[in-house]
């Protein structure tokens, strides 16, 4: 009564408080009217007073039964001042949340009592933490406007920590020497979107990346300034939703990776005793990683969401990845909709949570067959499979491309007509190309917000699922 009354009588008083408040965060219904009428006429421009709601309220019961003009009157005399108005604001927006507190925590009692087995005592959970979120978020007043100067002092400070760096990065580094040069690392709150034909990759880079990251997490946090008892600080986590493979899959590429062993030959246990050493020394050093594997199938963008935010609560978060985009699920409402549709919800979803968790998202994903139908295979924006939104959405799109791949698959043949001069000459040609092409991989960066687009050669061990940096200068911009 004391907030709506000093609005009444200074509508300056709305511009302190309609921020954060709303009409739902009043729990008399009449006074949910006043302020919605309020709003209404100082949007337009026109004074809120009782006067001016008398003719909102004419033919309103409710109105009448209250007292009409002679409540708002009554509003008005127990109006606080507009200094106070943004406290009393502030106070009706807790007391709000405790209310729905109360009914929530009843929701979750009477969910967990009603024995639905088609929801999972899981799925509960998740959603009471999704619900607890939004609980806490919604109508949140933090944020708004920052001034420019703010913002320029935080834009050097970044450049200054690049300027101190070896790597000369702004962002988290990848571990790729080239590929971090034309990123400039890994940027907070950026989607980056990792895309390619099946057998190009992307799994095997972003498992690369992945590991980078957290390897130089915790060197950070080894090297860095120690808490009062001497010990680093935990270094923070990165986290892998793996959606295709299992997390023992996963895990048996990293090893692989670290011990320069076939990952066929670990799967198998064909090891001698010298290979077993070194696997076990590379397990113990992975172990020592805070590097998180989520391996459910089909998961939800709201589970996926909750979960990084559990991630990010318990253990920090230097990086998500998320393999691949097409397996999730979205919404119920977005799934009656085109495929389309929902995955253009799902990577307005992760650029969402890149921004709010403050982390870089890496999204993998599938490319159209098209790119299968052209001479030249390297991959096209285009090419995006179901690309609704996730060329809009992503602030950086990378294609994997390895012309060995294809050249391993058209080795020429002799045609009926053709002089066998000729068939060797194209045969050669063939050869060369494919030894060039040898362990050699393109990523190509066809989309960057932030700076040049381009091509960064790496190298490729297909039997241990290992990206190396190659020692080559960037090519032309693509």
């Amino acid at each position: 009564m004391g907030l709506l009354g000093a609005i009444l009588l200074n509508n300056r008083a709305f511009e302190r408080v309609s921020e954060f408040l709303s009409e739902e965060h009043f729990s008399e219904e009449f006074h949910r009217r006043i302020w919605r009428a309020c709003k209404t006429l100082i949007e337009r421009g026109q004074r809120a007073d009782p006067t001016t709601l008398r003719h909102f309220f004419e033919s309103d019961e409710v109105y009448r039964a209250i007292g009409g003009a002679a409540y708002v009157a009554r509003l008005a005399a127990n109006a606080t001042t507009v200094i106070n108005a943004a406290d009393y604001g502030r106070l009706i927006h807790d007391l709000s949340i405790r209310r729905e507190l109360i009914e929530l925590g009843t929701d979750i009692v009477n969910d967990a009592f009603s024995g639905d087995l088609e929801v999972s005592a899981v799925d509960q959970i998740e959603n009471a933490e999704q619900n607890l979120y939004d609980l806490a978020t919604t109508g949140s007043y933090e944020g708004g406007f920052r001034s420019l100067t703010a913002a320029v002092a935080d834009a050097v400070d970044m450049a200054q920590a690049a300027f101190r760096r070896e790597g000369k990065t702004v962002g988290v580094p990848s571990g790729f020497t080239e590929l971090d040069l034309m990123l400039g690392g890994l940027h907070k709150s950026d989607l980056l979107v990792l895309a390619g034909r099946p057998s190009m990759g992307k799994t095997a880079l972003a498992t690369n990346i992945a590991f980078h990251v957290a390897e130089a997490a915790a060197e950070a946090a080894e090297t860095g300034p120690g808490t009062a008892s001497g010990a680093g600080k935990a270094p923070p986590a990165v986290g892998f939703y793996s959606l295709e493979m299992s997390a023992e899959q996963l895990a048996n590429r990293l090893v692989a990776e670290q011990t320069k062993i076939s990952s066929d030959k670990i799967r198998r246990g064909e090891l001698n005793e010298s290979q077993f050493e070194r696997l076990v020394v590379a397990s113990r050093k992975l172990e020592g990683l805070a590097f998180f594997i989520d391996d459910t199938p089909a998961l939800t963008t709201s589970a996926l969401r909750t979960r990084a935010r559990r991630l990010k609560r318990q253990h920090g978060l230097a990086l998500l990845v998320v393999d691949y985009l097409q397996l999730v699920s979205g919404s119920r409402n977005a799934r009656n909709d085109s495929r389309v549709q929902e995955v253009s919800e799902i990577t307005r979803g992760l650029k969402t949570l890149a921004k709010e968790l403050d982390v870089p998202v890496l999204a993998l994903s599938q490319l159209s067959r098209a790119v299968e139908n052209r001479e030249d295979k390297r991959p096209q924006l285009a090419d995006l499979r179901e690309s609704g939104t996730i060329e809009q959405d992503a602030d950086v799109v990378m294609f994997i491309y390895r012309e060995e791949y294809y050249l391993e698959r058209q080795e020429p043949s002799r045609r009926a007509d053709e002089e066998a001069a000729k068939f060797l000459e194209r045969q050669e040609q063939w050869e060369d190309r494919r030894s060039k092409a040898e362990g050699r991989a393109e990523v190509i960066v066809a989309k960057q917000r932030h700076g040049p687009t381009g091509r960064v050669v790496l190298r490729f061990h297909p039997e241990m699922t290992k990206f190396e940096n190659l020692n080559e200068a960037r090519e032309a911009p693509y």
